[in-house]
């Protein structure tokens, strides 16, 4: 299998693009849609499907797990939905990384302050 293409510089992706792009027939990319909820392209006035970047690259994911890692379609939903929990959690782990080095941030500009501030919490 050839590396993952390098996608263009473009906000929205026409279907002929994509399945260009993924290496596989336009009726395979509506297939993909019907099957997989993540894959949402926009439509056009005129019913003609938008594909976002993130699109195609979740497309480029379906076309390897199906393709290259040989899993079903059942398979590759259930791998993504893992993939997808362990971005969120690493997400989660990075917000409160950063919650807390703002809240060092916060100390250290107002020493006088007898309590961190707290989630939900506003100051005046």
């Amino acid at each position: 299998m050839s590396p993952r293409p390098e996608l263009p510089d473009k906000l929205y992706f026409k279907i002929g693009e994509v399945a260009k792009l993924v290496g596989v027939k336009p009726y395979v990319l509506r297939y993909w849609e019907s099957e997989f909820s993540i894959v949402k392209p926009g439509k056009t006035t005129s019913r003609h499907r938008l594909y976002r970047h993130k699109d195609v690259e979740t497309l480029l994911e379906i076309r390897r797990l199906l393709h290259v890692e040989r899993y079903t379609i059942e398979g590759a939903k259930r791998r993504l939905r893992e993939t997808g929990r362990a971005a969120a959690s690493d997400t989660i782990q990075v917000l409160a990384t950063v919650r807390t080095e703002l809240l060092d941030l916060c100390r250290l500009l107002e020493p006088d302050t007898p309590t961190a501030l707290t989630i939900g919490e506003r100051t005046k």
